[in-house]
């Protein structure tokens, strides 16, 4: 696995944890780069972060802002649903055009500071509904920064299972029993959304 210096999009779930682990460990530089774009866990997000992350990681995150972006969204990912009274769906955690927000959010953000390599930990699921995370979606993607600016977007895990990351993490002595996925819970994991499935399948399978 080739990787180079750049921004790593974090998140303070198993994958991106596990890949500021994969990057500390090769003693490569980075810059661990949040994006609060409205989701209802994002104080939770950023508390993990704090959590699993060693303090020289903490000290270069950067935090970028842009909640307002999805201020009018029905998207249970950013209205938190009460789980005692409502029954969330995969449908009803859809938010229109979030990768291609962090993404072009990350690439512009390195451009700036004059790296040229922006990392997401994102893997292929079976749970996933989002129109944009199929891998057409992602090669489109790709080709378009590289061909229309400096940036590579580079996914290390696209092709792994979350079996497979978890495995990578724990041998990285990445504290991922303690990381945070979820899409329907702002501060407790549901179990039931595409993430938290994805997370539990694997650590059941890693005896974690």
């Amino acid at each position: 696995m080739n990787i180079e210096k750049g921004v790593i999009l974090v998140s303070g779930g198993l994958d991106s944890t596990t890949l500021v682990y994969l990057f500390l460990s090769k003693n490569i530089e980075f810059i661990p780069l949040f994006i609060d774009y409205g989701q209802h866990c994002s104080d939770t997000e950023l508390a993990k972060i704090k959590k699993v992350f060693p303090q020289k990681v903490i000290d270069k995150l950067e935090i970028i802002n842009v909640s307002d972006i999805y201020r009018y969204s029905n998207s249970r990912f950013i209205i938190p649903p009460n789980l005692w009274k409502e029954e969330v769906t995969a449908n009803d955690l859809y938010i229109p055009y979030r990768n291609v927000l962090l993404l072009t959010i990350a690439a512009s953000f390195a451009n700036t500071i004059g790296m040229s390599r922006v990392y997401s930990a994102f893997i292929n699921s079976n749970h996933a509904k989002e129109i944009d995370c199929s891998s057409q979606f992602f090669d489109s993607l790709e080709t378009l920064l590289s061909d229309y600016g400096s940036i590579k977007i580079e996914m290390p895990f696209r092709n792994m299972s979350k079996y497979e990351v978890a495995k990578l993490g724990i041998q990285l002595k990445a504290p991922i029993g303690v990381t945070f996925s979820c899409q329907a819970s702002a501060k407790i994991p549901c179990g039931a959304c595409p993430n938290c499935v994805d997370r539990l399948e694997a650590l059941q399978k890693l005896g974690v």
